[in-house]
C-alpha cells in the first residue's frame, strides 16, 4: 500500500459535495481509504486516525482542501485522482453546457423569484451578512449554518421580530413550512399539527412518532438549538407559537427542546397557556418525546400504539457500560433522560469515565465537515473503538433518516455492527423515519437488525432496551 496527502491552499468546497468526493474515491479499485476535507482541526485529527502522517500537513488550515489516499500502487492513486476531479467539476446543464449562473446574492435570488424564506447554508462566520441581506429583502429566513456568535443570533432575531419576520437559527437542521421540508425533514403526511423546535432531532421524532400513528403535521418551524438559552430568550419560539396559533388549519402545537434556562421556559410556558389550541411542552429533562406524541395524539382524540421494534439476540453478549453514539443532541439527551433512571450518572463527552452518549452533531464536530447525519465517518470510527473497547457493553445509536440525510446508512454501518457484536457488545439503535422517506425505513430496519441490533422506532424504549441489557448483565 502507499499513500499520497496532498494539500491545496484557499480551495474551498462545501462539506456535503466533499463528503461525495470521498466516497467517490472510496469506490475506485485499489484505494482503500480516502479523505477529502476542509483541513480543520477536526478533519486533522481524523487524517492521523486513518494512519495518514499529520508531519505532511503540518502547515494547513482550515480554509485549505486535504486530499488523503491510500491505494495499492501508483495507478490507484492516480484513478482516485481523475475521480477527484469529476467530483468537483462544475455541473453542466442538460445541453452539455455549463448551467446558466444562479444568482450571487440573496438580494437578486429574492428579486428573481416568488420565494418567502431564505435557506443560508455557508460557513458560520458568513452567515450574518446573508442572513441580514435576506430580513432586508422582506424574507423570513431559515440559517442551516452553525458556529455563529450568539450575539449576531439575537440581532438578527431582534431585526426580524421588528419587521414580523421569522429567523429559524442558526443551527436550525430541520423545518416544515406548508408540508414543504427544509433542511433534514421526513417525509410525513399533512395534518392538523403544528410544531416548535429548539431541535431538529427533536422535530424529526415527533414528526415521525405521529405520522407512525397516522397524525400529520402542517407546519414544524425550527428556532435552532440556542433559542431557548438565557441570552436569545425564545424569540422565535415565542413568534412561532404565536402564528401556529393564528393558524386556523392547526388544531394542536408541541414546543420541543433541550433543557432551556428556567426563565425562559418559565416564558415560554406563560405564552402556550394563552394559546387558543392545546400545547404539549416537550422539555428534554422533564418528559420524553415519546411522552410528547402521546400527549399530542390525546389532545386530538387519537389513541397511542406501541411502535414497532426489530428483536436481536438479548444474551450473550459482555458485561460494561453503555456507549451512546447520537448524530442528534435531542436524541442524546431525550436517552439520557431515560437510561439515567436505571443507569445513574451519564457523561456527554468522549473523556468521560462510565456510561457516556455523546452527540457527534455538536458543533466541536462539525466544524469543516458534514452533519453525521450524512457522513457517518466520525460515528463509525467510534463504533469501532467502542467494539474494541472490553469495558463497554452496550452501544446505542440513532440512525436518522429523511430528506438530505445519508441515503443508505444502514449498508455503511451493517458491517461495522456485524463486527462489535461478534466482538460482544450488544448493540442497540433509535431509528427516526418514516415509511415513506427516501431510504425506506423498514428495509433500513432490516438491514441492521440482520447485522445483529435490535431497532427500535421510539428513541426512548430504545434507550430503556439499552438500559436493561447493561443492568441484566450487571446483575447476573
Amino acid at each position: 500500500m502507499i499513500a499520497s496527502v496532498e494539500v491545496q491552499p484557499g480551495r474551498y468546497h462545501d462539506s456535503v459535495r466533499l463528503m461525495q468526493a470521498s466516497r467517490s474515491l472510496q469506490q475506485v479499485p485499489g484505494v482503500s481509504d480516502a479523505l477529502v476535507a476542509m483541513a480543520t482541526e477536526l478533519n486533522l485529527s481524523l487524517l492521523e486516525d486513518m494512519g495518514f502522517d499529520p508531519a505532511t500537513v503540518a502547515e494547513a488550515g482550515p480554509n485549505d482542501l486535504l486530499i488523503a489516499v491510500r491505494g495499492e500502487d501508483e495507478a490507484a492513486i492516480t484513478a482516485a485522482r481523475r475521480a477527484l476531479d469529476g467530483a468537483l467539476a462544475p455541473k453542466t446543464g442538460a445541453s452539455g453546457g455549463l448551467d446558466a449562473p444562479e444568482p450571487r446574492t440573496v438580494r437578486s435570488a429574492a428579486a428573481a423569484g416568488a420565494g418567502t424564506i431564505a435557506l443560508i447554508s455557508v460557513p458560520g462566520e458568513h452567515a450574518f451578512v446573508e442572513a441580514m441581506e435576506a430580513l432586508e429583502a422582506g424574507l423570513h429566513v431559515m440559517i442551516f449554518s452553525d458556529n455563529v456568535p450568539m450575539e449576531q443570533e439575537v440581532a438578527l432575531k431582534q431585526r426580524g421580530m421588528a419587521d414580523g419576520l421569522l429567523v429559524m437559527g442558526p443551527d436550525c437542521g430541520t423545518a416544515i413550512v406548508g408540508g414543504l421540508g427544509l433542511g433534514f425533514a421526513n417525509a410525513v403526511q399533512p395534518g392538523p399539527v403544528g410544531i416548535v423546535g429548539a431541535s431538529g432531532t427533536g422535530i424529526q421524532e415527533l414528526c415521525c412518532l405521529l405520522d407512525d400513528a397516522g397524525v400529520g403535521v402542517r407546519h414544524a418551524l425550527g428556532t435552532g438549538s440556542h433559542d431557548l438559552s438565557g441570552a436569545v430568550g425564545a424569540i422565535a419560539t415565542l413568534q412561532a407559537l404565536a402564528a401556529l396559533d393564528d393558524d386556523p388549519a392547526i388544531n394542536a402545537i408541541a414546543v420541543v427542546s433541550k433543557p432551556p434556562a428556567p426563565e425562559v421556559a418559565a416564558k415560554v410556558r406563560v405564552a402556550a397557556g394563552e394559546c387558543t389550541k392545546p400545547v404539549a411542552i416537550v422539555f428534554m429533562g422533564e418528559t420524553t418525546l415519546e411522552s410528547g406524541a402521546a400527549a399530542i395524539l390525546q389532545s386530538i382524540g387519537t389513541r397511542p400504539a406501541p411502535y414497532a421494534s426489530w428483536a436481536a439476540p438479548t444474551t450473550g453478549h459482555r458485561s460494561g457500560t453503555v456507549r451512546g453514539l447520537f448524530s442528534g443532541g435531542t436524541l442524546r439527551d431525550d436517552a439520557r433522560f431515560v437510561a439515567a433512571a436505571a443507569l445513574g450518572e451519564i457523561g456527554t463527552v468522549e473523556t468521560d469515565r462510565g456510561h457516556t452518549f455523546v452527540d457527534y452533531g455538536d458543533d466541536r464536530y462539525t466544524q469543516g465537515r458534514a452533519h453525521p447525519m450524512i457522513d457517518q465517518t466520525v460515528r463509525i470510527d467510534r463504533l469501532r473503538a467502542a467494539a474494541a473497547d472490553d469495558s463497554v457493553g452496550v452501544i446505542l445509536l440513532d440512525v436518522v433518516l429523511g430528506y438530505g440525510a445519508n441515503p443508505d446508512p444502514a449498508s455503511e454501518l451493517a458491517p461495522v455492527i456485524k463486527d462489535a457484536v461478534t466482538a460482544g457488545a450488544a448493540v442497540v439503535v433509535s431509528l427516526c423515519g418514516t415509511t415513506g422517506d427516501p431510504q425506506d425505513r423498514d428495509r433500513q430496519a432490516a438491514v441492521l437488525n440482520e447485522a445483529g441490533a435490535s431497532v427500535w422506532l421510539s428513541n426512548a424504549a430504545a434507550a430503556r432496551e439499552a438500559a436493561r441489557l447493561a443492568t441484566m448483565r450487571e446483575s447476573s
